[in-house]
């Protein structure tokens, strides 16, 4: 008997963390992982703006907030936000934030400008890359954003949310898991 209801309860857990799991997607170097190495998206702010230029190698072995997405979003440009006032707060460890637009969009561009402007990013810079992302970086096409917090150029948080799924709370998870990339 006791056997029956521990395989009855196994299966509901299994089949409950199915159903969670399904919301969710895969995307970019996982934790444990180390990164794929140098890219150079087009960076459209910051001391490098207008260049091709790989803040890859420019953050070396740095506490980095790095995020590929597909477009701009409410809850996106709030964690660009937090993750400007993070790395200026932390200027110390030398952390550094980018964000990698994954996009062909020819007004993309135009449109980052506008967003680094108006919410007046210091340290956080926005760059474009092809659509499918960096060459061995594994942006899934159907994550919206994908949030890489690494240091030593290895991983420690990696989360990818779907169009429309990051939230609010998701935006304090993330700013809350940077203590996992910076000294203690």
């Amino acid at each position: 008997m006791k056997l029956h209801l521990f395989a009855t309860g196994l299966a509901v857990a299994l089949l409950a963390g199915t159903v969670l799991a399904e919301g969710t997607v895969k995307s970019g170097p996982q934790a444990g992982e180390e990164l794929a190495g140098p890219f150079h998206p087009m960076n459209i702010n910051g001391a490098k703006a207008g260049e091709k230029h790989c803040l890859y190698c420019e953050n070396g072995s740095n506490p980095v907030a790095m995020i590929f997405a597909r477009d701009t979003s409410e809850q996106l440009t709030r964690l660009i936000k937090k993750l400007d006032s993070a790395c200026a707060k932390n200027s110390g460890c030398k952390m550094a934030s980018f964000v990698v637009f994954c996009s062909d969009d020819d007004k993309l561009e135009a449109r980052l400008k506008k967003c680094a402007k108006d919410n007046h990013l210091k340290k956080v810079v926005l760059s474009i890359d092809n659509p499918s992302g960096p060459k061995g970086y594994k942006v899934n096409k159907d994550a919206d954003v994908t949030v890489v917090l690494y240091v030593d150029r290895t991983v420690k948080v990696n989360q990818a949310f779907k169009k429309g799924e990051m939230k609010d709370k998701d935006v304090d998870t993330i700013v809350g898991k940077l203590s996992e990339i910076l000294p203690k």
